[in-house]
């Protein structure tokens, strides 16, 4: 029994927080403007001194993107927000009940709201003596995963009694993530009133650069294209699961080839017929439905390409959700009643 004056001790519980890298509140410049202020001020993301790059962003970047970034955000916003933020939502819904009463799910962004250190401390404040944190990165990048964790950590810093805390590892060649993808592919595949010629993986870009400094994102993204295409061996009949990398960014090399140039130079070869998926993408955001799904279409379209299908992420759909619980209730072995 607690004496009468003890403060009010919430009954323990285990918090999951999904995590992801975040959205403008709005699809409009001055919203846009913030949001990239602090995605591209964070070191995991701009590997450049600061006293060099800040200049440059506050410069001539944020002068001069969020217009333009706002006008892509547009062609792709929902009724209920930003797709990256409303989907992430539906997948915290979907979990909330997965894993019993005592387990509490929540989701968070990077950058943007809701933020992380506002969700881990909520959780705290709800008695969750115990965190799994789940950035929703199946491949692995310091830009991404780490980042979302680092933010965490920091918070984690600050409070005098910390949960104990587990972290979702990536999940890139994981047998529920490949068998997920497969299923997906394949019934996508099955609507389309078209036989691609040709199937793309595309994965989003980093520099070369973070591949020589030890970073396993590229290796991590070749392995998913490898085994995804060994599940789907039959699909494919013969055809090869290509793979380039979107979204690239200032004068740097970047990670090759490039998800457009590969998609302007398909006709030239007869591929005039061409699905593409975005496996390293959790849920579908600004990346997936304005640069591939429009701006990708009219690359393939204007260099003699006739028929163009983007097939969307795993999101929030059954088969999405049912991974996402099978690897969430994985890593909770031990906690759970």
């Amino acid at each position: 029994m607690l004496p009468p004056d003890h403060p009010p001790v919430p009954r323990p519980k285990i918090g999951v927080l999904l995590m992801n890298l975040g959205t403008p509140e709005a699809p409009e410049p001055r919203a846009v403007k913030r949001y990239l202020r602090e995605f591209l001020s964070d070191r995991r993301v701009i590997e450049i001194p600061a006293l060099l790059w800040q200049p440059i962003l506050r410069g001539i970047i944020l002068n001069t993107r969020p217009k333009k970034s706002a006008h892509a955000y547009s062609l792709v916003w929902r009724d209920d927000g930003s797709p990256l933020a409303a989907i992430t939502r539906a997948q915290a819904v979907a979990l909330k009940d997965a894993f019993g009463p005592g387990v509490m799910v929540d989701w968070a962004m990077r950058y943007g709201r809701p933020a992380i250190a506002e969700q881990v401390q909520a959780m705290k404040d709800a008695g969750c003596e115990r965190i799994l944190l789940a950035p929703l990165y199946p491949q692995y990048c310091a830009a991404t995963t780490a980042t979302a964790n680092d933010k965490a950590f920091a918070h984690l810093a600050t409070m005098r009694w910390q949960p104990a805390i587990r972290t979702l590892p990536p999940y890139y060649d994981d047998a529920l993530y490949i068998d997920a993808l497969k299923t997906q592919v394949e019934a996508q595949l099955a609507t389309l009133d078209f036989e691609p010629e040709a199937i793309l993986a595309s994965f989003h870009g980093m520099p070369q650069r973070t591949l020589e400094l030890g970073d396993p994102y590229h290796c991590h993204c070749r392995k998913t294209a490898r085994l995804l295409a060994e599940a789907m061996k039959d699909t494919l009949g013969g055809r090869e699961l290509l793979v380039a990398f979107q979204s690239r960014f200032g004068r740097a090399k970047w990670l090759e080839p490039a998800t457009d140039t590969v998609l302007e130079a398909l006709p030239g070869r007869g591929i005039r017929k061409v699905a593409i998926l975005a496996p390293g993408f959790s849920a579908d955001c600004i990346e997936t439905l304005e640069e591939l799904a429009i701006r990708g279409r009219e690359s393939f379209e204007g260099a003699g390409g006739t028929h163009f299908a983007y097939l969307p992420c795993l999101n929030d759909t059954d088969v999405g959700i049912t991974m996402l619980r099978g690897l969430i209730e994985r890593e909770l072995q031990g906690w759970l009643p």
